[in-house]
C-alpha cells in the first residue's frame, strides 16, 4: 500500500512539475492570467505532492515496512526512531527523494514570496524552476525510485550506515547542505527570468539577492557542521582534508559569495551586470557538479554514495542546464543593455561617476571577484584532474593537501585583507591619500593584533599575516557602524543607545553583512590557530598509569563494553587534570556495528575557548582492556570554528530581516548623505 501510494505520490509531482512549467512558459510569452494561474498553482501541487511523499517514506522507515525497497536497503529492527527518521537521506534513492522535497518547499515559498509582484519575471521564474523540478521528479519516478515494492519483504534489514548512527550532527549537517544546494535552483530561476523577459530592473536584484543569501547562508552553516562532523567521528582530528567532496561543497559557496558582492555593484553602479549573472548560473551548476560528485560514486569518499546508473543521467542533466545557460547569455544579454544604458544615464543625472576609480568600493569589488575566481579554479582544477587523468591517459593519480594549501593559504589571507578593504572605501572614487587616511587606523590595529599574537608565542610568518589581516578586516567593518553612529551623536546630540539603534533600524542589511565577516574572520582565526600549532602523539597505557602531554595529565582508568540494540562499544576512560586540579572524564569509544567490519572511532573532546584536547583510540587491549593505544591531540581555538556558524547566520538573518514601514519612510525622508551611508557596503 505504501509503495503504490508512494509512487502515484511522485507521478503527481511530475504532472504537476510538467504542467506548471509549460503553464509558466505560456504566462510569461502571452501574459496569459489563467496560464499564470495554472503554473502557481502547479507549483503549490508539485510541493504538496513531494512533501507527502517524504512523510510517507518517513512513516515507512519509522514502521519498518520492508515491503518498501528503501526501507529494505536501510531499515532495522532494532535501529532507534530518531535514527530511522534521519535514514531518510542515508542512501540514494532517499537523499534524492529529500532532494525532491526540500525543492518543493522553496518552489512554494518562491511562488508565495513574489506573489503577484514582478509580473513581467516571475511566471518565467517558475518556469525555470518547474523545469528543474521535473527532472528530479523523473528521477525520484524511475532510476531512483525509492518506493519500489519488494515481492517477498524481509523480516528485518541491515540498518543505515553507520557513519549515520554515529553522531548527532548527521541529524542537521545533510539537511543544511541539501538547503544550501537545492536553494541555488531559485537565484538561478530568477537570472533566467530577466534573461527570458529581456529585461533587468533594479526592483528584480532585491529577490535575486535575497534568495541567494538564504541558501548561501544554509551552505555555510553546512560546510561547517561537516567539518564539525568530521572532528567528531573521523578520528583524525582535522574538519577539512579537502576531501573531493567537500571540495565540491565549497566550489558553489566560492562563486555564491563574490556574486553577492558584485549583486551590490549592478545595484547601485549598475556595472558587473553580465559577470553577475554568470556567477548566479555557474554558483548552480557547481550544486549539480557537487551532487553528480557526490551520488555517482566516481569519488572515493566517506561522503559519496555506491556506483549507481544515477551518475550518467545527472551528467547529461548538467550538460543540458550549462548549454541552456550559454544560450540564453549568447542570445538574450543583449536584451539588458538598453536597462543598463537607462542606469548609466539616471547615475550621470545624479552626479555619479561612470567610471571606476582605483581607490573605490567597486574595485575593490573587482579584485575581491578575481581572487574568488583564481580560488575556485584552483579548487575545481585539484579536485577534477586526477578523473580527468585517469579517463584520458589510464593514470591513477592523486591531489592531496599540500596543493590545495599552496594555493589557499595565500588566496584566502587575500581576501581576508579585502574584506577590510571594501567596507572602508566610499562608492565612486576617491584620492589617494584620502583613501589611506581611511585604511590608516585599520592598518594600525592590523598591526598591533599581529605583534600581540607574536608576543604570545605565535610567531610562524603565515600566522603573523594571517593575524594582521584579520585585525585590519574587523576594525575596518567595525568602524564602518561606529562612525555613524557617533556622527549621529555630535549632530543629533543623542545618547549612544539611541543612535545605535536609529543605525542599525536605517542600515541594518550592511550591519548584517560586517556581523556575517566577523563569523568568516573567526574562522579563519580558528583555522590558522589549530592548523598552525596542533601538537600530536601516541601513546600506549596500561590501566591506572599517568602522562603528561601539552600541560594535561592524563590518567588511563580502564575500559568497559556497552551493549546497544544497534551495536555494541568500547568505552576507554581517562581522568584529565592540570597543574594538580582534576577537570573531568573522558570516554573515547570504540562502536561496532553487524553491518561494519571495522569499528568506528568516537572521539571524546575536552573543549576550551582556548584550545582542545582530543582523545581518539587506536586500539584496546583484548581481554580485560587493560592496555589502550591512544592518539592525543591539542589544536589551540579550535572550537572558534564552530562558533563562526552561528555569527554568520545572525548577520544574514539582520540583513534580510524586513523593514518596518515607518522605517523604510523615515529612510525615504533621509537626507541623499545619510541615506548613502545607510546603504548595504
Amino acid at each position: 500500500m505504501v509503495s503504490l501510494l508512494g509512487r502515484g505520490l511522485v507521478l503527481a509531482a511530475l504532472f504537476f512539475a510538467t504542467t506548471g512549467c509549460v503553464a509558466g512558459f505560456a504566462a510569461g510569452y502571452r501574459g496569459s492570467r489563467p496560464a499564470w494561474h495554472w503554473a502557481r498553482n502547479s507549483a503549490y501541487g508539485f510541493a504538496a505532492s513531494m512533501l507527502a511523499a517524504n512523510l510517507l517514506m518517513v512513516y515507512a522507515l519509522v514502521t519498518d515496512d520492508f515491503s518498501v525497497k528503501y526501507v529494505a536497503q536501510v531499515g532495522s529492527l532494532a535501529t532507534p526512531t530518531h535514527i530511522s527518521i534521519i535514514s531518510l537521506w542515508a542512501s540514494l534513492e532517499g537523499s534524492i527523494l529529500f532532494w525532491g522535497g526540500v525543492l518543493g518547499t522553496y518552489v512554494a515559498l518562491t511562488v508565495w514570496s513574489l506573489g503577484e509582484k514582478h509580473k513581467e519575471f516571475t511566471p518565467w521564474a517558475v518556469h525555470v524552476l518547474m523545469g528543474i523540478s521535473i527532472f528530479f521528479s523523473l528521477l525520484v519516478a524511475s532510476i531512483a525510485n525509492p518506493f519500489a515494492a519488494v515481492a517477498n519483504p524481509m523480516s528485518d534489514g541491515p540498518g543505515p550506515n553507520p557513519l549515520l548512527q554515529n553522531h548527532w550532527l548527521m541529524a542537521v549537517h545533510p539537511p543544511m547542505l541539501y538547503l544550501g544546494y537545492v536553494g541555488m535552483s531559485v537565484p538561478y530561476s530568477l537570472i533566467c527570468a530577466a534573461l527570458l523577459a529581456g529585461r533587468f530592473e533594479a526592483g528584480w536584484m532585491v529577490p535575486v539577492r535575497r534568495w541567494m543569501m538564504i541558501p548561501w547562508t544554509f551552505l555555510t552553516v553546512g560546510i561547517v557542521l561537516g567539518g564539525w562532523w568530521s572532528y567528531a567521528v573521523l578520528g583524525w582530528g582535522g574538519a577539512w582534508a579537502w576531501d573531493p567532496v567537500e571540495n565540491a561543497s565549497l566550489l558553489p559557496w566560492l562563486t555564491g559569495t563574490p556574486f553577492l558582492h558584485s549583486a551590490m555593484v549592478l545595484q547601485r553602479r549598475g556595472k558587473m551586470r553580465d559577470w553577475t549573472l554568470i556567477l548566479g548560473m555557474a554558483t548552480f551548476l557547481l550544486t549539480l557538479l557537487g551532487t553528480f560528485m557526490t551520488r555517482s560514486g566516481v569519488f572515493n569518499s566517506v561522503h559519496s554514495f555506491t556506483q549507481s546508473a544515477i551518475g550518467p543521467v545527472f551528467l547529461v542533466f548538467i550538460g543540458v542546464v550549462l548549454t541552456y545557460s550559454v544560450l540564453l547569455l549568447a542570445f538574450r544579454s543583449h536584451l539588458l543593455d538598453e536597462e543598463a544604458k537607462r542606469t548609466d544615464a539616471e547615475l550621470g543625472a545624479r552626479g555619479g561617476s561612470n567610471g571606476s576609480a582605483f581607490f573605490s568600493r567597486e574595485f575593490g569589488i573587482v579584485l575581491q571577484n578575481l581572487l574568488f575566481t583564481v580560488f575556485t579554479f584552483t579548487v575545481l582544477l585539484g579536485t577534477l584532474y586526477p578523473l580527468i587523468a585517469e579517463s584520458l591517459f589510464e593514470r591513477r593519480l592523486s591531489v592531496g593537501e599540500p596543493f590545495f594549501n599552496k594555493w589557499a593559504l595565500p588566496l584566502g589571507v587575500a581576501l581576508v585583507f579585502m574584506m577590510g578593504v571594501g567596507p572602508a572605501l566610499p562608492w565612486g572614487r576617491l584620492e589617494p591619500a584620502a583613501a589611506l587616511r581611511r585604511l590608516a587606523a585599520s592598518l594600525g590595529v592590523g598591526v598591533g593584533w599581529a605583534v600581540l599574537w607574536a608576543g604570545l608565542g605565535y610567531s610562524k610568518p603565515y600566522t603573523v599575516l594571517t593575524m594582521f589581516v584579520i585585525g585590519f578586516a574587523f576594525w575596518a567593518n567595525f568602524s564602518e557602524f561606529v562612525e555613524p553612529v557617533t556622527q549621529r551623536m555630535r549632530a543629533r546630540k543623542e545618547p549612544i543607545h539611541l543612535a545605535m539603534g536609529r543605525v542599525l533600524a536605517r542600515a541594518r542589511r550592511r550591519f548584517g553583512g560586517h556581523v556575517a565577516h566577523y563569523g568568516i574572520l573567526m574562522a579563519v582565526f580558528a583555522l590558522a590557530m589549530s592548523k598552525g600549532y596542533r601538537i600530536e602523539r601516541d601513546f600506549t597505557m596500561a590501566r591506572g598509569e599517568t602522562i603528561e602531554f601539552s600541560g594535561f595529565d592524563v590518567t588511563f582508568t580502564g575500559a568497559e563494553r556497552v551493549v546497544e540494540p544497534h551495536r555494541q562499544s568500547v568505552v576507554s576512560s581517562f581522568d584529565v587534570s592540570r597543574n594538580g586540579r582534576h577537570i573531568d572524564s573522558f570516554g573515547p569509544r570504540m562502536n561496532y556495528y553487524p553491518t561494519q567490519r571495522e569499528p568506528i572511532v568516537t572521539p571524546a573532546v575536552h573543549e576550551k575557548l582556548t584550545g582542545d584536547l582530543y582523545f581518539s583510540l587506536i586500539e584496546v587491549g583484548r581481554g580485560d582492556g587493560s592496555t589502550v593505544i591512544v592518539r592525543l591531540i591539542y589544536q589551540p581555538y579550535q572550537i572558534w570554528l564552530w562558533f563562526s556558524a552561528p555569527v554568520i547566520a545572525l548577520g544574514t538573518l539582520i540583513s534580510l530581516w524586513p523593514q518596518r514601514k515607518q522605517e523604510r519612510t523615515a529612510t525615504a525622508a533621509m537626507p541623499t548623505s545619510d541615506v548613502v551611508a545607510g546603504q548595504a557596503s
